[in-house]
């Protein structure tokens, strides 16, 4: 196969050879290579890991650039490269797990993704579900070796894990596989998850008996392990004093509006949360039934498709299937997406979690599936998947930055508003709770994490992040507790929405002050989607440079 430069040869390279070590990484691209294995997550498997990533540095720092096209994907691959291989190194990446992005979770989730058409299909998955007891020992042995220098995962976070395990334990794989196969045609898949739940409850066990005991009780990372992880999130050198009250003063912004709206929707109330009761209760916006939900939210998802195509972005006809599916019982509390496999086999796919329940509230997912799938995440990832002429294999499958991804998905959700997609007070209340929810997010993750003192002048801490969650973000109880254990294991990545937002949004209104009636919005929405992920920094910097074409 010919490359059009040897960085973008280099790319490829690297994503198969990394692929070829991760059978993980194999289902996401899906490639269809080592469906029936799991990852090694021992510490010798991440060593030849960064092996191969010292030695993918040191080869593509000797290439030069042809063009820019070839400049923009080296430097975004170097980034990337180096700041894996830094929380390799420091031990951040075996230390940082919660109930969001951890072994057990992963492991979990993958078999979501992985095909179901044939035989061999499930055949597959029932080799890998055998392979979940190996897989979990690997991860246990890291944990407990990287203990033994100091450094453990907060108390909280292993609790959540745990939680997290032992509902794997008590049904959940094999619920899993019912929903595969439920005429029972593959018993095969149905034994094997007997397996899965039976390492999950022994590894639940570990961690209560042998890990809790010696996992650190501070929930906070302080500032210079939060500051890594911020840089890392972001891919931007952040003043976190700064950025600290700036959300306090957005989310204060926020709640202003959000009065305004209460007194329409019930006059007199006498907090915000009371305003969220009554819409939770509100006939017009409750649906009952996962079917009717999934139904809604599919059907939402092919209008919102074609509104978009055409007048505000280029959707290509490849990517315009988006589906909408039930988040596996033990996700997080919140919605998220799934990009498509590299071959578009499997489509990009947005999950809701129930958590238990059989009825939803619409009024709040109206703006969070904008964020989810149309013009959000789905567009913006999708078209990095097929944008093969501009962007090296890195680029399209493995350069993720939040700040960049979740920016843009948060920028979709305004971009509507703008469009007047939320002109029902019920309906904009749960976008300004959105927006509410990632103000917060600055104040209570940075103010925790960096032990600066909230409005009564006590430092910041779990109840008073869940007590500005319940009030002014309007998360209810379950959602509030999700929300503060998530920020205080995942240090630096809930402020990268409104980070990413800022400069979205500053890129394009700097575009059309210096461009005047040479801006098109559509073509600034190409070229930004096109462009491909990057850092905050990065991305400023090339859209200054953007000439309107």
């Amino acid at each position: 196969m010919k490359y059009r430069s040897e960085i973008f040869e280099l790319s490829n390279t690297y994503i198969d050879q990394e692929a070829a070590l991760s059978p993980m990484s194999c289902t996401y691209l899906g490639n269809g290579l080592n469906q029936d294995k799991l990852d090694d997550f021992s510490l010798t498997g991440a060593e030849i890991a960064a092996d191969l990533t010292r030695k993918t540095l040191d080869k593509l720092n000797k290439i030069q650039p042809i063009d820019e096209i070839d400049r923009i994907a080296k430097t975004v691959m170097v980034e990337r490269l180096e700041s894996g291989l830094a929380l390799h190194d420091s031990q951040e990446s075996f230390v940082l797990w919660n109930v969001l992005t951890s072994p057990p979770s992963n492991v979990r989730s993958i078999f979501e993704l992985m095909p179901k058409n044939t035989p061999e299909d499930f055949e597959n998955i029932a080799k890998r579900l055998e392979a979940v007891d190996g897989a979990y020992k690997s991860w246990c042995e890291t944990i407990m070796s990287v203990a033994k220098s100091g450094k453990t995962t907060a108390q909280r976070q292993v609790n959540g894990v745990i939680e997290q395990l032992e509902s794997y334990a008590n049904g959940g794989y094999g619920a899993m596989c019912k929903n595969f196969d439920a005429q029972g045609k593959y018993p095969a898949i149905h034994i094997a998850a007997k397996l899965a739940e039976r390492a999950s409850a022994q590894t639940a066990h570990f961690l209560r008996t042998q890990y809790l005991t010696i996992a650190t009780p501070l929930d906070a990372v302080g500032a210079d392990r939060y500051a890594v992880w911020a840089r890392y999130f972001t891919g931007a050198q952040l003043d976190l004093r700064a950025t600290y009250e700036w959300g306090v003063a957005d989310l204060k912004a926020i709640n202003d509006r959000m009065w305004v709206l209460a007194e329409k929707i019930k006059p007199g109330a006498k907090s915000l949360r009371e305003v969220a009761d009554v819409l939770d209760h509100d006939p017009r916006y409750v649906i009952k039934g996962k079917e009717n939900v999934i139904k809604y939210l599919q059907e939402f998802t092919d209008a919102a498709m074609a509104r978009m195509d055409g007048e505000f972005f280029e959707i290509d006809e490849r990517i315009k299937k988006c589906e909408a599916r039930l988040a596996p019982e033990g996700s997080a509390s919140a919605p998220y997406y799934n990009p498509p496999s590299e071959d578009l086999t499997r489509p990009g796919t947005t999950w809701i979690p129930m958590l238990g329940k059989d009825e939803v509230s619409s009024w709040h997912l109206v703006s969070t599936w904008y964020h989810e799938a149309i013009p959000g995440h789905h567009l913006q990832v999708a078209t990095v998947t097929i944008e093969k002429e501009r962007l090296s294999r890195f680029q399209r499958t493995a350069a993720w930055i939040s700040g960049y991804g979740e920016g843009w998905a948060l920028y979709a959700e305004r971009f509507m508003n703008e469009l007047g997609a939320f002109d029902e007070p019920g309906i904009e209340m749960g976008y300004l709770s959105a927006q509410a929810l990632r103000a917060a997010r600055i104040v209570v993750d940075i103010g925790m994490h960096l032990g600066y003192s909230d409005v009564d002048g006590t430092p910041w801490d779990a109840q008073s992040a869940r007590k500005l969650l319940n009030e002014q973000a309007l998360l209810d109880d379950v959602h509030s507790l999700s929300e503060t254990d998530r920020y205080l294991g995942w240090p630096g990545q809930a402020i990268s929405y409104k980070v990413g937002e800022r400069v979205w949004m500053s890129a394009r209104e700097d575009a059309k002050a210096r461009l005047g009636s040479g801006f098109d919005l559509k073509r600034f929405h190409t070229y930004a989607l096109k462009i491909g992920p990057m850092g905050l920094d990065p991305f400023a910097t090339e859209m200054a440079a953007w000439d309107g074409r």
